[in-house]
C-alpha cells in the first residue's frame, strides 16, 4: 500500500508525543496482552433461513468451546473477545446459543432516531432491549449502498454509546482512493467526522475496524505490513484528536477477505488487535480458526 508521507509528517506534528509500539511491527506478548483481542464476523445478509443461522451458531459455538483462549470481555484477562453480528431477525436465537460459550452478539447498523415512522429501520433501544452490544457503523456496504453519510454514521455510533452498547466504526478507501495514494487521507477524514463530538472517556467503548474497500469480500487481503501502518497512522489521529492514552488504547481491527491463512501474519503485527470478518464467519471451522489465531 501506498503511503504519504507529508500527511503522516503533518499528523506527527500534532501529537508528538506518540511513537510506534515498536520499530519492526512485530507484537510482543506484552503487547499482545495489553489490548484486548476482538474478533468478529459479520454474517450480512446470511444465511438464508434460521435454521440454517442456528445450525452455524451451534455448530461454531462446539468447536470454539474446544478452545482455551476465548471469553467474553470483561471475563479473563489476555484472551480474545469473540462477537458475532447476525441479521435481526436471527439476534435472540443466536444469542441463546452463543452466550453460553461467553460470546457476544452485536447488531449490523441502527438508525440513528429513537422511533417514529422510520419504516424498516431498526432503534438503538430495540437492540439494546434484546441483549446486542456492539453496532458496526459506517460499513462499507452501508456507505456505499444506502448512502450512509459521516454525519449519519456519526450520529449512530453516538446513538449507540448513549444506550450503553459499543460501536465497531468501519472506515476505509475504495479502490479509486486507493489507486489516487490518498489511503491515510481518507482513513483520516473519516475517524474526524465520524467520531466528532465523542468524547475521551466514551472511547474506551468505540471499537475502529480498517477496511479497505477493494479487498472487501473480492480475496484480496492488504499487506499485513502496509495494513499495520495504516493502523500506527489511525493512532496518530486519535493522539491528535484526543491523547496518546486513547491513542494506544483504542483497539482497531482489520477487516477485508481475512482468512484461517492469513489471519496469523495481521495478528502478529503490533498495531492490529482483531479481525472484522465477512465471507469467512459463514464456515464454523473458517472462523473458529481465524478466532484460534496463532501467536507468533
Amino acid at each position: 500500500m501506498k503511503l504519504s508521507l507529508a500527511l503522516l509528517a503533518a499528523a506527527a506534528s500534532g501529537a508528538a508525543a506518540f511513537a510506534p509500539v515498536n520499530t519492526n511491527g512485530l507484537r510482543s506478548v506484552t503487547e499482545l496482552n495489553a489490548r484486548q483481542p476482538i474478533m468478529a464476523g459479520n454474517w450480512k445478509m446470511n444465511p438464508t433461513t434460521e435454521a440454517d443461522a442456528l445450525n452455524l451458531a451451534n455448530g461454531f459455538t462446539a468447536l470454539l468451546n474446544e478452545m482455551e483462549d476465548t471469553c467474553a470481555m470483561d471475563e479473563v484477562e489476555g484472551c480474545t473477545e469473540v462477537v458475532l453480528f447476525p441479521p435481526f431477525p436471527f439476534i435472540s436465537k443466536v444469542m441463546d446459543i452463543v452466550g453460553k460459550a461467553g460470546i457476544t452478539v452485536g447488531a449490523q447498523q441502527v438508525y440513528y432516531q429513537d422511533k417514529g415512522a422510520f419504516t424498516g429501520s431498526v432503534a438503538a433501544s430495540m437492540v439494546k432491549s434484546v441483549g446486542c452490544e456492539y453496532v458496526l457503523c459506517g460499513h462499507s456496504e452501508r456507505r456505499s449502498l444506502f448512502s450512509d453519510s459521516d454525519a449519519n454514521i456519526n450520529a449512530k455510533v453516538k446513538k449507540t454509546l448513549e444506550f450503553g452498547m459499543k460501536p465497531i466504526l468501519c472506515i476505509g478507501e475504495t479502490q479509486e482512493e486507493y489507486d489516487l495514494d490518498i489511503t491515510k487521507e481518507v482513513c483520516a477524514m473519516q475517524v474526524s467526522k465520524d467520531l466528532a463530538g465523542v468524547s475521551k472517556e466514551e472511547m474506551a467503548d468505540v471499537v475502529i475496524a480498517y477496511e479497505p474497500v477493494w479487498a472487501i469480500g473480492t480475496g484480496l487481503v492488504c499487506d499485513s505490513d502496509a495494513s499495520n501502518e495504516v493502523h500506527k497512522y489511525i493512532r496518530t489521529v486519535l493522539a491528535k484528536m484526543y491523547d496518546d492514552e486513547v491513542a494506544q488504547a483504542t483497539r482497531i481491527q482489520y477487516g477485508g477477505s481475512v482468512t484461517p491463512e492469513s489471519v496469523d501474519q495481521l495478528m502478529a503485527k503490533s498495531d492490529i488487535d482483531g479481525c472484522l470478518v465477512g465471507g469467512a464467519s459463514l464456515f464454523a471451522d473458517k472462523f473458529a480458526r481465524i478466532v484460534n489465531f496463532e501467536k507468533l
